[in-house]
């Protein structure tokens, strides 16, 4: 492999010199050194800076605006998916969707950034795919926060080339009955705890989840059991069992409003809240964000899961996803993207910031 690469290359060539870099959680050191030295070499009118294994570029043009395009480059566990093969118009392995594709384009956009219309910031982090104090952005956010501000932040995770515009928010909660043990055989003398998470069952069955349109988009909640545990041995009535309910809330919500949603849906139950991430809001109506979607010539639309444009929007920002690939095949041994899609996010982008 080279020790640097050419970011004046096609994006979709890149892709490929990315995917063919080992770069599991953790691992990112490598994929850091190279993308770091590659913006010396062919974008040395940006100020470039180091977090850990996280790499910070930006222009400093003196322009109105400044976007912020992020994208990580760790992956999950290669899974027989390395390296990266071309069969026609597709490029197969691990990275190639989630998000190397992504990290290929904004390469490319640096390279190109001179003098680009809005000034730009590039971050290229680690450690995504895992807990979120490892995330790159949490320790960047801490110690460098300005590298994260502007008027508009765009994450090139996998959004079929299509503008999601937000993010959903979740929340994870645990539903804890108790009783009394007894033998089975004699069961009238214990109180069944797993029998008494029937009506939470029953209220969850009957949910209707809102479908709330914001900014044009319209999002879809959810509400879900996701686990049950209980019982200590197969002959002996439980005296404990814990229902785990995942809450997928629309951005129109803030974390404390979901919580206490939850409660009201779930009164009487013993209820405690296990994880929490607020979603972000679309903000399409900035004028960044307006300037993206004309240039993506499309409809923006929710997305329906929660992203690190939740950070973004923390810092009050708008935020959106693009970025090729299909993100149901995030994660999966078959990923892999259509490389139009590579091409059409920066001919969009390109548009967007440098036309």
């Amino acid at each position: 492999m080279s020790d640097t690469l050419d970011l004046l290359a096609d994006p979709i060539d890149l892709t490929t010199a990315l995917v063919d870099v080992r770069s599991v959680s953790g691992e990112e050191a490598e994929i850091a050194d190279l993308v770091e030295r590659s913006l010396h070499l062919h974008a040395p009118h940006l100020e470039i800076t180091r977090s850990g294994n996280s790499v910070l570029a930006r222009t400093n043009l003196g322009r109105e605006r400044r976007v912020v395009l992020a994208g990580h480059l760790d992956t999950v566990p290669i899974n027989r998916n390395f390296p990266s093969r071309r069969e026609g118009d597709v490029l197969h392995g691990c990275g190639t969707v989630d998000m190397k594709g992504g990290d290929a384009v904004m390469l490319a956009i640096a390279a190109l950034s001179e003098n680009a219309r809005h000034d730009l910031t590039f971050v290229f982090y680690d450690c995504e795919e895992i807990e979120a104090e490892r995330n790159g952005l949490t320790r960047i956010q801490r110690e460098s926060e300005d590298w994260l501000r502007g008027d508009l932040a765009i994450v090139c995770e996998p959004s079929n080339g299509t503008v999601e515009a937000g993010c959903q928010g979740t929340l994870r909660i645990e539903i804890r009955t108790s009783g009394k043990r007894a033998h089975t055989a004699r069961a009238w003398m214990g109180v069944n705890a797993i029998h008494s998470l029937g009506e939470a069952l029953r209220r969850l069955e009957a949910y209707v989840p809102r479908q709330p349109e914001i900014d044009g988009c319209q999002y879809h909640e959810g509400l879900q059991a996701v686990k049950i545990s209980g019982g200590v041995a197969g002959n002996v009535v439980p005296d404990e069992a814990v229902l785990t309910v995942n809450h997928r809330f629309a951005p129109d919500r803030s974390a404390e409003q979901a919580e206490q949603h939850l409660r009201e849906v779930f009164e009487g139950f013993d209820v405690t809240v296990t994880d929490s991430a607020a979603g972000a809001l679309p903000g399409l109506g900035a004028p960044a964000a307006q300037e993206l979607v004309v240039a993506a010539g499309g409809t923006p639309v929710a997305k329906l899961g929660w992203t690190d444009v939740a950070r973004f929007a923390a810092l009050g920002m708008p935020a959106v996803n693009f970025g090729p690939g299909d993100p149901t095949l995030a994660h999966t041994q078959e990923e892999h993207v259509p490389v139009q899609q590579i091409t059409g996010c920066f001919d969009v982008l390109k548009r967007f910031l440098l036309s």
